[in-house]
């Protein structure tokens, strides 16, 4: 095929091409037009809605919550936990239970509650709160059982609208002791050991 030949069906080519376009109808025009609405795919005009994620963020897994242990100078110290939402007073009771982190005691912080085997039911009622265990979590006498007792105390009365505690072991109201060396049947508060407050 010579040359001549190449270029004259190259021009076919170009000149077919160009009436295959027009025949689609596809508009040839020097500037943009707008184009109708009602000639716009419809998920082109409503498209959906994304959300964006930032790679490598861990999800929300839980609220910070209060409680109290026991710190060396033998007042109460505050600690966050994260709790699962809706994060009810038994699972903020149950973080208190759980103890210090590693952290914790190895700065001298410490729980005067023992967690093995106890398990709490809490219902709280014009602002008082009463504990259940099902089993005696407090394992120490003296001095540490009012400590143990504030750690509930200050950490339960951290909860919105609740002042006061009253405690029971397996269903049975038990009676507390106090700050003032007193035992009581409750409900008590945090007026009640004020000496273990934490330190401002």
């Amino acid at each position: 095929m010579t040359r001549s030949s190449l270029r004259r069906r190259a021009g076919l080519l170009v000149a077919t091409a160009g009436l295959t376009l027009a025949a689609c109808g596809i508009p040839t025009s020097a500037a943009p037009s707008p184009i109708a609405k009602s000639d716009v795919p419809y998920h082109l005009l409503n498209p959906p809605t994304t959300t964006t994620t930032v790679p490598g963020a861990p999800p929300a897994v839980g609220v910070p919550e209060q409680i109290y242990l026991v710190a060396p100078s033998g007042h109460l110290v505050a600690a966050i936990r994260e709790v699962a939402v809706p994060a009810s007073l038994s699972q903020v009771v149950g973080a208190l239970l759980a103890g210090p982190t590693a952290t914790e005691s190895a700065s001298g912080i410490q729980s005067f509650l023992d967690r093995t085997g106890v398990q709490v039911a809490l219902a709280a009622s014009g602002g008082v709160a009463t504990v259940d265990f099902t089993t005696d979590p407090i394992q120490v006498v003296g001095p540490d059982q009012t400590l143990a007792i504030a750690q509930v105390v200050y950490t339960v009365t951290q909860q919105p609208g609740v002042t006061g505690v009253t405690f029971a072991i397996a269903g049975k109201a038990i009676e507390v002791p106090t700050a003032a060396g007193a035992q009581v049947p409750g409900p008590v508060g945090r007026a009640d050991y004020a000496p273990q407050a934490p330190l401002p």
